[in-house]
């Protein structure tokens, strides 16, 4: 099943925080955004997070929103809207 871009997204920052060994409730403080907004990304009442939120978010991760966007997932996904 290929999963659309808010899946990806969510499967991200999960990966991310993993990554760097953070949790959601951290990764609120340091991107500088309400727990409430994390979670509702991550459970699906949010599914449309604009690219400010991902932004902050990315700066919470301390990378570049090309880095956040930079995966084979994301790639993949290029590639169906291209066909």
């Amino acid at each position: 099943m290929i999963m659309g871009i808010y899946q990806l997204i969510v499967k991200r920052i999960y990966d991310l925080c993993k990554e760097k060994d953070i949790t959601p409730n951290a990764l609120s403080y340091l991107a500088g955004i309400s727990q409430s907004t994390v979670k509702s990304i991550l459970n699906g009442e949010s599914k449309n997070p604009g690219i400010v939120t991902i932004k902050k978010i990315c700066d919470g991760f301390n990378i570049s929103i090309v880095d956040f966007f930079d995966t084979e997932d994301f790639r993949n996904l290029e590639q169906e809207f291209e066909e």
